[in-house]
């Protein structure tokens, strides 16, 4: 594998970066005050692991990239939370019957 320098302020030329860049930061550090290197460490590592994991993408059809919670093919039953970051990220989840 070889690494392929880009040219600086050419946004357009790799635009998933781009993309995770900005949804990093419009849905989680615009929001939070960063008190030091370890607490800006856990913030990214609380939501990369919901980016993968409970965040819906548009461009899966609304689907999750990598799901850890069971499909419930039960429309009844109670609705579980999820909260990351103090509920400034929230996943809504039914277990599996």
């Amino acid at each position: 594998m070889t690494s392929v320098r880009l040219p600086p302020r050419s946004p357009d030329l790799n635009a998933y970066a781009e993309r995770f860049v900005r949804s990093i930061k419009e849905e989680c550090l615009d929001k939070l005050i960063v008190i030091g290197e370890r607490h800006l460490s856990m913030a990214i590592s609380e939501y990369v692991e919901h980016y993968h994991t409970e965040r819906n993408h548009q461009g899966l059809a609304n689907r999750l990239i990598s799901p850890q919670v069971a499909k419930s093919s039960r429309a009844d039953g109670p609705v579980y939370s999820r909260l990351r970051l103090g509920g400034m990220l929230n996943f809504y989840y039914q277990r599996a019957a």
